[in-house]
């Protein structure tokens, strides 16, 4: 076997450039062409990507997204007033969202003294101005009507209503929301009639979707919501009431008053 020289004084032909070099100073790239030193250039990355799987389709233990239920809003101290001959109550009530046509449920409070259409000095309950009773009798899941124990200042002409349940099986809230046509006038206990079960309401706008219509027994707590007819000046606004001052009255309510949806225990 015969022995190669070591090229000391030799040159050699670059396969890039053409050019002569010295041999010692050859290397020889990823493509095997022979060149000098100074033209050498390393594979591209790209000649050689690295292997990618699919993209991951799901996360460990992921919770569904869902549309948070609306919430109430805790007042300033005193933000309730009566409006003279107008049978309405001014809210103060600032940043709310609150929307006119909107149904507003007050929570919280406590009376709020007024002088009646004869000048005779009155004062609101929190019964009448929260709008809580209790319901009469039992009635079924599709019943068309039905009756409460106490007479408080609803709306006549229509209006809206829940009742408090709890699911036996989850212990989970379970209230239903219910629009009336009519409401008696005299005595109690009160009838409210032209029912459409399992509604909802809107609040700051939005109608979160319909309650379900479920039966309910004699006892259970019943709400009613007041509609905003207005928006005031003073960052707050009107709603509707059954209650008529014949002067403006002093503001009341009391401290930690609260403003929300009707159905506020989701």
């Amino acid at each position: 076997m015969s022995n190669l020289s070591s090229g000391k004084y030799a040159q050699f032909i670059s396969d890039r450039s053409g050019l002569a070099f010295p041999y010692s100073e050859m290397v020889i790239e990823w493509n095997g062409a022979r060149v000098h030193i100074s033209e050498f250039e390393p594979k591209h990355p790209q000649l050689e990507p690295k292997p990618h799987s699919a993209d991951p389709q799901g996360l460990l233990n992921a919770r569904p997204a869902r549309t948070e239920p609306p919430t109430a809003d805790l007042l300033t101290t005193d933000p309730f007033k009566l409006l003279s001959l107008q049978a309405k109550i001014d809210v103060s009530h600032s940043n709310s969202g609150i929307q006119v046509g909107d149904q507003v449920r007050l929570t919280s409070t406590s009376t709020i003294p007024y002088t009646g259409l004869i000048g005779t000095p009155f004062s609101l309950s929190v019964q009448d101005l929260e709008l809580s009773t209790t319901l009469a009798a039992d009635i079924t899941n599709s019943a068309t009507t039905l009756t409460i124990t106490d007479d408080i200042p609803t709306t006549v002409g229509g209006g809206f209503l829940m009742i408090e349940k709890v699911n036996s099986d989850t212990g989970l809230f379970q209230n239903e929301i219910i629009q009336y046509t009519s409401r008696s006038t005299l005595g109690t206990p009160v009838t409210y009639s032209g029912l459409t079960r399992g509604t909802n309401v809107p609040f700051r706008g939005v109608t979160p979707a319909n309650t379900t219509a479920s039966a309910h027994s004699a006892g259970a707590k019943v709400y009613f919501s007041r509609e905003v007819s207005s928006l005031n000046s003073t960052n707050g606004y009107v709603l509707n009431s059954q209650t008529t001052a014949l002067v403006d009255s002093q503001r009341g309510g009391g401290e930690n008053c609260t403003a929300g949806p009707l159905n506020d225990k989701g």
